[in-house]
């Protein structure tokens, strides 16, 4: 079969949650952290279920119809080598479970009860739990022709297959994980042993279905369609919409149907008819769903998680204004290395300062307890104009960010949602403080969101910045925002520090790579290093490939779905992939230009997806400060040469790790090490 030109990007997203899987299997990981990659994984795989898989199933229907450009038999075939691939690495999680680190646990004297009966000297202390604290959740369902029961998407869920004098019945029972922890642990004879709330329930059917004898009990669970369909025609504010789509979303068509593989086929036929699954997929499973729960395993032995590395703290005051600090030199936080708290500082103070006038900022995805909005809402109560951009097409994170947005409003901060179909995923604020007669800017531009709870695991890297060059476009773009219109291209505004999506962004890298090009031609040096999350836009990947034919070297780093096919002769022989999967996840855009030995260097929001260029406001700028700069590259280089947790991506889509010739190099520890001596 000829290479491919490009990977499909579902297919590379699989093999990236694969190798979220390897880390589970590592012996060099840490016991609980070891549970914990699994629990991402599976995490990870029902957003993929919830997202991804109705729009492989679709573009297959589309494919079948005529006139389309969709080619059936190729759908067909990605469609099953996902569901393949799945089936291989769910294998491969069970045995994971089962042969390492059940044992290692009991080793430990952990005793996880998983599919075993329970100890009769437990039976008592997990009877009183189950009619104190479980009984009172559950809500049976008795399953026939008149059921209008509609099982929520993700729920856990028990099919009770019974029988008394009648005959039989189906009874769907739910399992309440969102109400109580799903683990149960307590001691006993020097042990500690954990059971499932699952089996908790399991074990006291007795008590809830006391006339009746129970047949089978199988645990299923329904994964659904999350995608919002929201079309420029609907009617009211956009907000009013997310509200309705918000009490859709887990209405939406089910996806997939996972149950045991014990169930006989009569009863699974049986759940589909009452259910109405019959286009949702059947996948085998085991006794036990949702196992990105166990994120919350019952464990906290030090000697069994990571060693902590404490945030470090920058150099600076607290004497004086953070603004001072900014005014005399850029800084830059890379999170989780460094402490996050001289973000919310900048963000308190500000709100705090009497020569503020006003305040601008983007919030995407935002803390639950957000620290960075409470600051908003008492500078607006202070008397200053605040103007908040707020995305409410964050997936997942809508509910949250409308509650913020509305408790925002009413402090008297003005609300700007974007406009319908085009996201603003740009990471931006801008302060103005007034002096005398003059005006000041500071401001921050960051790869990853304002969000305090994900800084603590996210990679990110923010920059605080007075540069009046690059806040005054800053200032340009919050006022194109408030607008609320698309970007056209008889409207642009001339960005010339700033590369924004919709504007000026896909120009400006095609430049900058073009640049290179013209210097490998001309026998001068010329090398790419590109650090993103996702990579699958095909007209950024073709100039890759050219930059690669005419000689560049080109060093990508991406965690996730990458598109382009690396190594191939006449292609892409001058550009390596690697991959690097460790205890934090790694976030930030960093993209790195030789420029003749000049090397020019840029951060921000936007990966390279057909989203990010096409349908969203993103904002990459430039690092002028060269100690920042050296810093990045430093860290950059680091990573490039991780030999311990970089995978490296080849041509057919696999990942292997480098071999080893000289010391170990683990990027993220190294990282930590580097910016502690700084």
């Amino acid at each position: 079969m000829p290479t491919p030109k490009y990977f499909n990007r579902d297919l590379s997203w699989l093999s990236f949650n694969g190798r979220v899987l390897d880390e589970a299997a590592s012996a060099t990981v840490p016991l609980v952290e070891r549970i914990r990659f699994l629990s991402i994984y599976s995490s990870n795989l029902d957003e993929f279920y919830r997202v991804r898989m109705p729009v492989l199933r679709a573009l297959k229907n589309i494919g079948q119809k005529k006139d389309n450009d969709i080619n059936a038999g190729e759908q067909e075939t990605i469609l099953q080598e996902a569901m393949a691939t799945v089936l291989t690495q769910q294998k491969h999680f069970g045995e994971i479970l089962t042969t390492q680190l059940i044992p290692e646990l009991k080793a430990n004297k952990i005793k996880l009860l998983y599919n075993e009966e329970l100890p009769l000297s437990l039976e008592k202390e997990v009877s009183d739990y189950f009619l104190s604290e479980v009984l009172a959740f559950l809500q049976p369902v008795a399953l026939n022709k008149d059921t209008t029961f509609f099982p929520g998407n993700n729920k856990l869920y028990f099919v009770i297959q019974l029988n008394d004098a009648d005959g039989e019945k189906l009874v769907l029972l739910n399992i309440p994980s969102d109400d109580l922890p799903r683990f149960f642990s307590t001691q006993c004879d020097g042990e500690q042993f954990i059971c499932f709330l699952d089996d908790i329930i399991r074990f006291n059917l007795d008590k809830l279905f006391k006339t009746q004898a129970i047949v089978g009990c199988y645990s299923i669970k329904i994964t659904r369609d999350a995608e919002l369909d929201l079309k420029d025609e609907y009617p009211g504010e956009l907000s009013e919409q997310i509200e309705k789509q918000l009490q859709k979303r887990d209405n939406g068509l089910a996806t997939r149907y996972l149950h045991p593989a014990n169930m006989p086929l009569r009863i699974l036929q049986l759940i589909v008819q009452h259910l109405g699954l019959e286009n949702a997929s059947n996948v085998q499973g085991g006794r036990y769903h949702n196992l990105k729960d166990l994120y919350s395993f019952p464990v906290n032995n030090p000697a069994m998680l990571y060693h902590k590395w404490p945030a470090l703290n920058l150099p600076i005051s607290n004497n004086q204004p953070l603004v001072n600090a900014i005014e005399k030199q850029d800084l830059l936080v890379n999170a989780p290395y460094q402490s996050y708290n001289t973000i919310l500082r900048f963000f308190n103070e500000a709100a705090n300062n009497p020569d503020v006038e006003e305040i601008n900022v983007t919030l995407y995805r935002v803390a639950s307890d957000s620290k960075i909005v409470n600051a908003l809402i008492s500078a607006a109560k202070n008397g200053k104009r605040v103007n908040v951009v707020v995305e409410l097409k964050a997936r997942f994170d809508e509910a949250n960010n409308l509650k913020w947005a509305k408790k925002l409003k009413n402090a008297g901060a003005s609300i700007i949602y974007s406009v319908t179909a085009l996201k603003v995923h740009a990471k931006i604020a801008l302060v103005k403080t007034r002096k005398g007669d003059r005006v000041y800017y500071s401001g921050l531009l960051a790869t990853g969101n304002l969000n305090e709870g994900t800084a603590r695991f996210y990679t990110d890297h923010i920059l605080l910045t007075a540069n009046p060059d690059i806040l005054r476009e800053v200032e340009l773009l919050f006022i194109f925002l408030a607008k609320r219109v698309k970007p056209k291209e008889d409207n642009q505004i001339n960005f010339k520090q700033l590369f924004v999506a919709g504007f000026n962004l896909q120009k400006g890298f095609l430049s900058l790579i073009d640049r290179e090009i013209a210097f490998a031609k001309q026998g001068k040096p010329a090398s790419i290093i590109i650090k993103m999350n996702n990579l699958e836009e095909r007209v950024m990947i073709d100039k890759l490939y050219e930059a690669s034919q005419a000689g560049v070297n080109i060093r990508l780093i991406i965690r996730g779905i990458c598109c382009l096919v690396p190594g191939v002769a006449d292609m892409s022989e001058n550009i390596s992939i690697k991959r690097i999967v460790d205890r934090y996840l790694e976030h930030g855009r960093i993209f790195i230009f030789n420029n003749n030995d000049n090397p020019e260097v840029f951060m921000g929001s936007a990966d390279w997806m057909n989203r990010n260029i096409y349908h969203r406001i993103e904002v990459c700028f430039p690092v002028y400060d060269a100690h920042i700069k050296q810093q990045l590259t430093a860290m950059v280089n680091l990573q490039l040469n991780d030999n311990v947790q970089a995978v490296e991506i080849d041509a057919n889509l696999n990942q292997a790790k480098p071999h080893i010739t000289g010391e170990q190099i683990q990027s993220q520890q190294e990282i930590y090490h580097y910016l502690k001596a700084e």
